[in-house]
């Protein structure tokens, strides 16, 4: 089962990965970072995609159905992933599930002309399910 620096470099491997990184969306840090980030401040980044995911949890038209709003249930989050596009890139952001309350996403940037979007959203999700945390 690997860990966030393992799960890092075997996203950077998709076609088209220009930076990834794991990021806590309470607090809005990078609890590890990899590659090239927007702007090129890893931290300012992991600070604005937190935003978004925050956003995305706490709204009440994105909970699951039967869901409260910003409910979370501690192993489950509310969104399983979003997608941000762009003129030149995506942004893709999978939220973990842990044993414990899930408040962390990985964050994957992706070339729109070398990338494979279905392919990165597969593989994503596939590393969040097998990442271990602690």
């Amino acid at each position: 089962m690997p860990g966030i620096d393992e799960s890092l470099l075997e996203a950077m491997r998709l076609p088209g990965a220009r930076g990834a990184s794991v990021v806590d969306w309470i607090s809005g840090l990078a609890l590890g970072a990899v590659g090239d980030a927007p702007g090129g401040d890893l931290e300012a980044t992991a600070a604005e995609t937190a935003e978004l995911a925050r956003l995305a949890t706490e709204s009440g038209l994105l909970a699951p159905a039967g869901g409260e709003a910003g409910e979370i249930s501690g192993k489950e989050p509310p969104v399983q992933d979003l997608i941000i596009t762009n003129a030149d890139s995506y942004h893709l952001l999978r939220f973990v599930s842990t044993t414990f309350d899930s408040t962390v996403f990985l964050h994957l940037w992706l070339d729109r002309s070398d990338g494979n979007l279905a392919l990165a959203r597969i593989r994503l999700a596939e590393m969040a399910d097998r990442l271990v945390l602690g």
